[in-house]
Order: structure tokens, then sequence, then C-alpha cells
């Protein structure tokens, strides 16, 4: 493994420490106090630079997310909210947001309760403020790899009807500075269940700034509204934070490699004096297959999002008639896959838009 720009086998690292919580490791904490009082996570060092809060009461979604202590994430002004606080309304739901590197949507509806649905729900679905349960979590040694991981059950379900389950693996590795997914959603109730899936992943200042740029191999984009009609030229550069700003959302076809592998970047090449960062985004296109890019560059809300899911933003009952429908049937799973990961500096960059070259980049 790499640590520090020198390579170690297991025996040599062992030489050197004391006990490895001293370089990486995952450990569970509990918030105190305010609108977060009580909320469990779990705090991943992967010894690279790159430290992750993930949120047990929320899902497992990623919260805090920093490399060398620079955030890569947005946090809403509300910060972090407990579920408990959680307003299903359609106008209620804003309060809720907490930001973070990731946020699920879904499942089951995605975008504003429109006039044919039977109940409320806010633009994100229920699921990233219901609690995982069967939590478990650790760090041990998988060969010459230290492997760090949660996991747990998220089940959204009514007393009639729904009952989808949720069973989701966060892992990290000892030196390496990204973080996986994987999620398994099930289908136990005994009826056919609509399922919408999206990861909006929230990304903020410093890597977030004037300058910045959406690396990407684009096959098709349309722009959700007017004011982002007028921006498609700049759809992917980014500017300093504009008061009255208004939103502009696009929706990316993105190219994909011979295995169907989409992999895209958000990328500031001026940070700290042009050393560069980024963090990139790579999963299946076959699970993920739409993408969604929000630019919200607003004074105090600035906000670069970018969400792979097999779904777009809309209406639940709108997008289900868009994509022919997105249904899981009685006793069916589906998995999917994100990976997300930091482009440490300049030289990472040009390095990860040479491997897109041959995606016509």
């Amino acid at each position: 493994m790499q640590l520090l720009g020198l390579e170690y086998d297991r025996h040599e690292l062992r030489k050197r420490i004391g006990h490895l919580s001293q370089i990486a490791g995952i450990r569970p904490v509990e918030w105190l106090d305010g609108s977060d009082r009580g909320v469990r996570a779990f705090e991943i060092n992967t010894g690279s630079g790159l430290q992750l809060t993930l949120l047990g009461d929320r899902a497992l979604d990623i919260f805090d997310a920093t490399f060398h202590g620079f955030s890569l994430c947005h946090h809403s002004p509300a910060g972090l909210v407990s579920p408990a606080l959680y307003d299903l309304s359609g106008t209620g739901w804003p309060w809720s947001p907490t930001g973070g590197l990731l946020t699920t949507w879904g499942m089951t509806r995605i975008g504003l309760t429109d006039e044919e649905d039977e109940e409320e729900y806010g633009a994100a679905g229920h699921i990233s403020a219901i609690p995982a349960k069967s939590v478990s979590f650790g760090a041990d040694w998988e060969g010459e790899e230290y492997v760090m991981w949660a996991e747990g059950e998220v089940r959204q379900a009514r007393p009639v009807g729904l009952n989808l389950l949720l069973q989701r693996s966060v892992h990290a590795r000892l030196g390496e500075a990204k973080i996986f997914i994987k999620d398994t959603v099930e289908n136990q109730g005994f009826a056919r269940a609509p399922l919408f899936l999206l990861y909006q992943c929230n990304f903020g200042f410093p890597l977030l700034n004037e300058g910045a740029e959406l690396i990407a191999v684009i096959e098709d984009l349309q722009a959700r509204n007017d004011v982002a009609e007028r921006a498609v030229d700049s759809f992917d550069r980014f500017e300093a934070p504009q008061p009255d700003y208004d939103e502009q959302v696009f929706y990316l076809d993105h190219d994909a490699d011979d295995k169907e592998i989409v992999r895209t970047a958000l990328v500031n090449r001026s940070f700290q004096n042009n050393q560069g960062l980024g963090v990139y985004l790579k999963y299946s296109k076959k699970e993920l297959p739409r993408c969604t890019l929000w630019k919200m560059l607003a004074e105090g809300v600035y906000i670069a999002g970018i969400a792979p899911g097999n779904c777009l933003p809309e209406a639940g009952t709108t997008e289900g008639e868009k994509n022919g429908g997105n249904f899981i049937e009685p006793g069916e799973s589906r998995t999917f896959h994100l990976e997300i990961g930091v482009l440490a500096s300049n030289s990472d960059i040009r390095a990860f838009e040479n491997s897109l070259r041959g995606l016509d980049f």
C-alpha cells in the first residue's frame, strides 16, 4: 500500500505504529446539541488525507468530507438536522436537508408532490431521513489491504403495501483517497413498487470556487428551464458567488467506456496556488443511466451538485412515464455502485483527463 508517497507492506507498517488508529480507522460518534442532537455517525480516516463522516441516522449518507483539512462539500445553512425533525410537506422539506458530500434521494418518489400523488413528500423523497438499522462497522486486514467499513439496512415501508429494503455497504482502504458505496434494494412486499434512486453529491468551497470546471464526456445535454438554456455554452464552468443567482439545472447523458462505466469530475486547477484539487465520480451507466448537474452559485448558498441516478429529479409520476416506468417486482433485487475519489493535484487531474481521451473528450 502507498502511504505518504511511500510503499509499505503490512509488516513494515506495523513496525512504525503502536495501533492502526494512529494513522487510520473508523469510530462511532454522536452529536449532542441543537437540531443534530442524538444523530449517530461514523468517522472514517483513510490515512490518505481523506476523512469522511457517515450518518447512521440518515441512511449512512456522507456528511463531512475533507482532504488534508480542506472541505470538499457543501453544508446547508441549517447544518446537520436530526431525522426526527424531517418535514414531509412540499413546502417544509427544504428546512430538513443537511447537504454534505452525499445525500440519497428516493426511493419511491423524486420531485415535488404533484396533483396525482396520494401523499406528500419532499423533493428528495424519504430515504435520506430514515435511520439505518442493524448497523455494523469495523476495520481489518484483508491480505495486504487494511479496509474500513460500515453497513446497515434502511427500510422504506408503509403498514399496507410498500416494503422496500435498502442494504448499504460503504468501505475505504488505508492509503487510498476514495470511498466505495454499494446499495442493494429489495422489494420485500407483494406488489410491484416504483424505484427511483438518485445520488446527490454536493460540492462546495474551497473545492468549488471561481474557475472550477466539470470534466465530462457528454453525448447529450438538456437544460431544464429558460435560465439554464441561456447558459448552455458555459454549463461546465463555475463562477464566483453571485447575488440573486437563479439556479441552473442540466440533464447530462454521459458517454461511457466499453464496460459501460462513466467517470466525471469537478476540478479546481487553481486551488492552493495552482496545485490543483478535484473530486471524481465513477459508476455504471447501466445501473445509473441519468445524471443531473445542479449549479446554485448564490451568495451563501454556493453549491455544485452532481447527481447520477436511475431517474431525473422530476415529479415521480411524470418521470415514471418518461422512463416507461422505473419499477421493482416483488422479491426482485437491484444493486447500485458508486465510487467517489479525490484528484489530489493538477497531475492527477491531467491523468484523469487523459483516461477519457478514448471517449472523444
